[in-house]
Order: C-alpha cells, then structure tokens, then sequence
C-alpha cells in the first residue's frame, strides 16, 4: 500500500465522519450554487457528519470563486483545486485522496446525477453493498453519433476486456472507505475510472437511474475527448489488439502464399501473362496501412509505459481549503 493510502487509513480512523462527497469540477461556475443547495439538503437528510470535497480541475472561469463564496455559507464544502486541468479521471482520484469519511460519494458537477438519488445508495450500502452505482436509464439527451459511439465502445469492452465492466454505469457511485483506499493505492497514472472500479472488486450493485438535462454550459467530452477516452479504456483493461494482430499477419501471411503458389502453377501449365500493376499498388497499399495501423496500435501501449515509467504524480495543488493538517500532509504525499 502506498504511503498516500496509509496516511489516508489513519486520517479515516481518527475522524467521525460518514460521508464524503467528491465533486470534480471543470467550467462549472453557474452551477455550482444550484448543485450545492440541492446537494445539501439531502445529504443533511441522512443525519450523519459529512463533507463536500469540491475538486476544481484548472477551470479558468469563475468555478473556485463561486466555491469560495458557498463555504461561507456551509461549513462542510472543501475546495481543492489542481495547478492546471489534468481531466475527470485524475480530478476524482485526486478527490478520493483527500476524502475521510466512512463512505466516499462521487457525483458530476452539471447536475445530470440527481443529489436525490444518494439516500437509495446509502441504503445499499447500509445493506453491506461495497460499492453502488447509478446506471443510465437511457441516453436520449445524446446525439446520435454519441450514442453509437458509446454502445460500440462498451459492445468492444465487453467483449475483449478481461475484467467486466457495466454497461451504461458512470462515475456517480457510492464507494466504502476500503474500496477508496484500494483505488488510493493503484499507482497507475493513466486512469480509467470506469475500469478500475470494476477491478478492485469487493460487492456491488446498481441503481437505475434518469439522467437530467444540463440546465446550464455543455458537455466537455468532445468527439475528441471521447476517442481519448475510449482508447484509455481498451488500452489499460485489454491486450486484445495487440493480439489480434497476430492472427491478421498469420492470415495475411497464409494469404501471400496461396497466392504466390496460384501464380506458379498458373505460370507452369497456362503461361505467364503481361503482369498488372493495379493489382501490385493495391496490394502495397493494403499490407502498408495494416502495417501502420499495427504500429500505432502497439505505440498506445508503448506510450502508457513512457508516461507510467517517468513517475510524475497524478496531479500538482495549487490551493485547498478547508482541510486540517492531516489534508495538508495528504496533500505533500500526493506530489511525491
């Protein structure tokens, strides 16, 4: 276990508090105000101690401001904010360090998760569920292409993944303190979140839920962002295409050399014919893109092993507030 982990185990120990809830935060300065106030009155609901830990991911607007001004107002909100933006995987791991409490609730910042949902996961958990999951109803508020595009990449996991992920459950979850400090101690950089809450196990179950519509700003996951992600996804919890590309060179192979053995029989018993040059430029081209196409498939993997070998942290802070000394030395281990 990483001295992070450890540090987190006896910050946990020593204090009471139930629930933590982690919120990333990217560019969401008209909705930080309306989340908070929905937010909570239901975690006051469930009658036990609780903080918010509000993790700014390097927004440029007005996001930490609004933050600042709600702790005025509640005492339980905490503001962290990273040096620049690092993405979601990394805010919520970042979250996760520095939440002390029995359980670790994690929720979006648009208000697409409904706050309202949490007392069914707590509930569960109650019922000794370790980790409690929401999972999309549908995705009617999705275009077309982003629909597809998520069916085909959780059809392509599901199929070549050796872990077994569920389809259409994002991050809003309920996690138990343990499971925390099994995701606090994976030392992999290239996180996908997904993945990893899938890996470490321990007893789960999911709750379906009704996405609500973004009152306010977009989606930050672009076609490119969603590419990026898809390829974290299938290439931290899957070695299938490297693998498949044994089989395309075997046939390919095999390919070449009935054709070579046609073309000296033809040759033998018929005669050789004016030889075609369209066929031969096809036949580089095609054997030239596989190999491109296997090339950069293998310069993913390479790359994941480039970044993890460097050993740069996960993340840098550049504040945070409302944290006791124990915050303060998980925040000096987290830049080791």
């Amino acid at each position: 276990m990483s001295e992070l982990a450890i540090t987190r185990k006896s910050s946990l120990n020593r204090h009471s508090l139930v629930f933590s809830v982690v919120v990333p935060c990217f560019h969401e300065e008209n909705l930080i105000e309306p989340l908070l106030e929905r937010l909570i009155p239901v975690m006051k609901e469930l009658k036990e101690r609780f903080e918010i830990v509000m993790v700014d991911d390097g927004s440029s607007d007005a996001t930490s401001d609004q933050i600042r001004l709600m702790m005025k107002k509640y005492t339980e909100i905490k503001l962290l904010r990273l040096s620049r933006n690092f993405g979601k995987e990394i805010a919520i791991s970042a979250g996760l360090d520095h939440a002390c409490a029995q359980a670790v609730i994690i929720i979006d910042a648009d208000l697409q998760h409904p706050p309202e949902l949490i007392p069914e996961f707590v509930a569960a958990w109650r019922r000794g569920f370790d980790v409690v999951y929401g999972i999309r109803r549908s995705r009617q508020d999705e275009s077309l292409i982003k629909k597809l595009f998520a069916r085909s990449f959780y059809w392509l996991l599901k199929r070549t993944g050796e872990i077994p992920i569920p389809t259409d459950a994002g991050d809003f979850r309920l996690i138990d303190s343990k499971v925390a400090e099994a995701l606090c101690s994976l030392p992999e950089r290239n996180r996908f979140m997904k993945g990893l809450y899938a890996w470490v196990g321990f007893r789960q179950t999911g709750i379906v839920y009704d996405v609500s519509t973004r009152s306010s700003g977009q989606s930050k996951y672009n076609f490119w962002r969603l590419w990026k992600f898809a390829l974290d996804g299938l290439t931290a919890f899957t070695t299938v295409p490297l693998k498949i590309w044994t089989y395309v060179g075997a046939i390919v192979a095999m390919s070449a050399v009935t054709y070579a053995t046609y073309e000296i029989v033809r040759t033998l018993v018929m005669g050789k014919d004016v030889p075609g040059y369209a066929s031969l430029f096809v036949s580089v081209l095609l054997l030239g893109g596989l190999q491109l196409i296997s090339i950069g498939i293998i310069g993913e993997y390479m790359g994941r092993i480039f970044i993890e070998v460097k050993g740069r942290p996960q993340y840098l802070i550049a504040e945070q507030r409302g944290f006791d000394s124990d915050g303060e030395m998980r925040e000096r281990n987290s830049k080791k």
